[in-house]
């Protein structure tokens, strides 16, 4: 018996279309998953580089604001504070419409007036702020280095009970350098501080040339006093009384 033939197709029939390579069939109007696939990789890779470009290069400066927690304590809303550049103001402030300068732990008004010539650290900190006790030996021990060298550090205590607590405080870690009672936070505000410490660098001109918030070490302070510091300098005297 003859093997079986398939039966002739009718003339005129048009032939079948050809089944699609797989992953070539369309899936969204003309495009195939194929393209699809493609166009997710680039736009992964645009991503990809895009955050390169735009990502910062290296650390935050000094003057960068610090995220509140364990090493900065937050008491009011971020502002930009005194600018680099600026002459600093008085130590003083405004009370009930009344002007209040910062006195030291014996009531005796401090006036930065008299420390011209000279760098000056101005520290805003508290007892009770635990990233301010933990630089508190930063601040002693920078000071005692370079005091020979004309360096003054005046500590401005924020939000204190008493400045017998301050003097407490000081006399605990042996301070020798002058601070200030400013209970009522006047200076604090006309300084447009909002958090601790807060540390500001002037030079002998009594120019801002550095602003810090959150606790320093001694290294990142010895950086930034590096270019005030005066060689060879006379000591600098103590934070006097204003005339």
């Amino acid at each position: 018996m003859a093997d079986a033939q398939p039966p002739e197709q009718p003339p005129n029939t048009p032939a079948l279309p050809a089944r699609p390579a797989r992953g070539a069939r369309q899936v969204v109007g003309p495009f195939t998953l194929r393209h699809i696939v493609s166009l997710l990789g680039v736009l992964v890779v645009v991503g990809i580089l895009l955050s390169l470009l735009t990502a910062p290069l290296g650390t935050s400066a000094p003057s960068a604001l610090p995220q509140p927690g364990a090493s900065f304590y937050l008491l009011g809303a971020p502002t930009s504070g005194l600018a680099v550049g600026q002459q600093a103001p008085p130590l003083s402030g405004i009370v009930d419409g009344k002007s209040i300068s910062l006195t030291d732990l014996d009531g005796q008004p401090i006036d930065l007036g008299s420390l011209r010539g000279h760098p000056v650290w101005v520290n805003f900190f508290a007892t009770w702020c635990g990233p301010c006790q933990e630089e508190t030996p930063v601040l002693r021990q920078v000071y005692e280095t370079h005091k020979a060298e004309g360096l003054s550090v005046v500590g401005v205590s924020v939000q204190e009970t008493s400045a017998d607590d301050v003097r407490a405080y000081a006399q605990t870690y042996q301070l020798p350098y002058t601070i200030g009672f400013d209970g009522t936070s006047a200076v604090f505000k006309a300084w447009q501080g909002f958090g601790l410490p807060t540390h500001y660098f002037l030079d002998a001109d009594g120019i801002i040339r550095t602003k810090h918030y959150g606790p320093l070490s001694v290294l990142q302070a010895e950086q930034i006093l590096a270019p005030l510091l005066s060689a060879g300098g006379s000591p600098a005297p103590a934070a006097s009384a204003a005339p």
